[in-house]
């Protein structure tokens, strides 16, 4: 018994995709005009019309050549594609309709024919056309379904579907690293690594800080506003290279009113990356929520708000002290200054000063002075502070460094 045949359609689908062209390889052919052969080649050479002009021995020409195959495609570039229904029979074909969807790991995408009305007659040679435009923001694997239906002339309808799948890959690896300051600051470092076959131009790279932090970015030259980065004007990454860009975090004045000690964990914010290839596709990608947890300070958190940054040997100096309840209990403190620490800097003023109570989340400053005995870099050590409830101290060193010079003239 013989099988089926599965019948002929009428209609051709065509899918081609839509890149930027790219340069043209040239390959000159170098010989001594003594060669015998020489003046042949010499004339293949000059005949050839990826040559150059004007450099007659450079690998690329002056001419574009349109892709060879699918390529590659990058997550946060635009993936789009040109769709062609052509009539390669003699006969007339009605109500033509083209659907397109984009079959991802987690969904399906309708790119094209939802809305659009059937097509009522397509003659010979005819054909309907389509252009579609996606923002990939998925890796793995994509399938590009195109569906055809139409009518032949006996009324019968008639349709195929096509599956086209290719691979999204990964174009940056992005690092990110916090590093937290001695006040509420935040500094967050972003490493940048071109994993692409080839260079892309950095068109833009910034932080957009979630409503809890106002952001300052720290790359550019001489000064937070200059627009010139520090990377120099030929701004491009080659594949493989890693750059990092810094950016300081502040939280806003009413988060800090509001909750005087950064607790747990915050929303930063998300990383923005913009770049483009060599011939200007453009492609875009978009962190997730940056969150950084807060470091744990105990129950009393101590930090300097105002301090020199250098001094002159022998002579006195002043520092603001702030003094914060990080925990969940009213506190009833006592300062006591040390200096018998093996430091340059020696506190004067009154030990073993009562500062009262001290309800939970809130805080205290208090001026203190010391002196500068020792010239060099000097750390302010020597701070303890007892809370009389528990009969607990507190030991705090090394809160800053201060630059003792001497400036004595001989």
């Amino acid at each position: 018994m013989e099988g089926t045949k599965e019948k002929e359609h009428l209609l051709a689908l065509k899918v081609m995709r839509l890149t930027k062209p790219s340069l043209m390889p040239y390959h000159p052919l170098i010989s001594d005009t003594r060669d015998l052969q020489g003046e042949l080649l010499h004339g293949i050479q000059e005949s050839d019309i990826a040559q150059p002009s004007g450099v007659p021995y450079f690998g690329l020409g002056d001419l574009l050549t349109l892709p060879q195959n699918f390529g590659n495609i990058f997550l946060g570039e635009t993936f789009s594609s040109y769709i062609s229904v052509h009539n390669d029979s003699t006969q007339q074909c009605r109500d033509i309709t083209l659907k397109i969807d984009l079959q991802t790991t987690s969904q399906r995408l309708m790119l094209s024919g939802a809305d659009v009305p059937a097509t009522d007659e397509l003659g010979p040679d005819q054909s309907i056309d389509d252009v579609i435009h996606h923002e990939v923001k998925e890796l793995g694997t994509h399938i590009l379904v195109c569906a055809v239906s139409y009518t032949t002339n006996n009324y019968e309808k008639m349709a195929f579907r096509k599956f086209f799948k290719f691979q999204v890959l990964k174009p940056l690896d992005v690092k990110t690293k916090f590093y937290n300051a001695e006040s509420d600051e935040v500094y967050l470092e972003a490493q940048i690594q071109n994993i692409t076959p080839g260079p892309i131009y950095m068109d833009h790279v910034s932080l957009e800080p979630s409503s809890q932090y106002l952001c300052t970015p720290l790359n550019n030259t001489e000064g937070k506003d200059q627009k010139e980065m520090v990377f120099g004007k030929v701004n491009y990454l080659n594949p493989m290279d890693i750059r990092q860009y810094l950016y300081c975090l502040v939280p806003k004045p009413e988060v800090i009113k509001q909750n005087k000690v950064m607790k747990g964990v915050t929303d930063i914010g998300k990383i923005d990356i913009v770049w483009k290839t060599n011939l200007g596709e453009r492609g875009r990608l978009q962190t997730s929520q940056l969150q950084r947890v807060a470091p744990g300070y105990g129950d009393i958190k101590v930090t300097l708000e105002e301090t020199p940054d250098s001094v002159v040997l022998e002579s006195s100096f002043n520092i603001i002290c702030r003094i914060t309840n990080c925990c969940e209990r009213t506190m009833d403190l006592t300062l006591t200054l040390q200096n018998n620490q093996p430091s340059g800097l020696l506190w004067t003023g009154i030990s073993g000063r009562q500062l009262g109570k001290l309800a939970p989340k809130e805080n205290l400053d208090l001026r203190l002075t010391l002196i500068a005995t020792i010239p060099g870099l000097q750390t302010i050590s020597g701070l303890r502070i007892t809370d009389n409830f528990l009969k607990r101290t507190y030991e705090h060193d090394e809160l800053a460094s201060v630059f003792i010079y001497n400036d004595s003239n001989p």
